[in-house]
């Protein structure tokens, strides 16, 4: 599902047009973004599921074509870890 279907079933299923849907779903990621980015970094949806934002160490990796040793850099990344409700409808 793309951006602009989830708009579309959001502005259908709520009986808003689709500039109010697509507003409302930019808000919401905006909103999550600006929750993760803070220290502890945590957006919890019961029923749906937890956003999580934790923090990778630097390691080494192998460049695939070439074989050679390479240095990854540390880095933050979301984690997304499903809800009951959510695991047990898909």
């Amino acid at each position: 599902m793309t951006k602009a279907e989830l708009v579309e079933k959001m502005a259908n299923d709520a009986g808003i047009s689709k500039v109010a849907a697509s507003a409302a779903l930019s808000s919401f990621m905006e909103g999550i973004a600006k929750a993760l980015k803070k220290k502890d970094g945590k957006v919890t949806l019961v029923g749906f599921g937890t956003f999580s934002k934790i923090r990778r160490k630097a390691r080494k990796g192998r460049n695939p074509q070439t074989g050679a040793a390479i240095k990854i850099k540390a880095s933050n990344v979301v984690k997304f870890k499903p809800g009951k409700k959510l695991k047990e409808s898909v």
